[in-house]
């Protein structure tokens, strides 16, 4: 079992930055891949990036190329999300999850279905 709280987001003008925070507790945090998703109003959850459990592999979701960084620190137990050049488009509730190891190599799913324990998720508003 492991318990994820996301912190950082807010109300941001298009253009601006923030740096989202998921502080993990319970089970050993350097055994998970940690992702983070993304769902606005009225819309599915999806994939927006992720990092494998000891940091040494990332992966984004188109939208989020070049514009978000994830990375994560195992001494602090926590994971985030810088998310720069914001659009108003990327308003909405960003969640981080954990995926338990599978095994050496295990991939970084692009789907919540491949991740065990979710936090309740911080809003993100992008002003136009």
């Amino acid at each position: 079992q492991v318990q994820l709280e996301e912190s950082g987001g807010g109300l941001v003008q298009a253009g601006g930055s923030l740096r989202l925070s998921c502080a993990a507790s319970g089970r050993a945090f350097y055994n998970f891949h940690m992702g983070w998703f993304r769902q606005a109003p009225g819309k599915e959850r999806v994939f927006v990036a992720a990092i494998s459990s000891r940091g040494g592999r990332t992966r984004y979701a188109d939208a989020a190329n070049g514009r978000f960084t994830v990375s994560r620190d195992n001494t602090k137990n926590t994971v985030y999300l810088q998310l720069n050049s914001l659009k108003p488009e990327d308003t909405a509730v960003y969640f981080c999850a954990a995926r338990y190891l599978r095994g050496w190599g295990d991939d970084l799913p692009a789907v919540a279905s491949g991740y065990d324990y979710w936090g309740q998720g911080t809003q993100v508003t992008v002003s136009s």
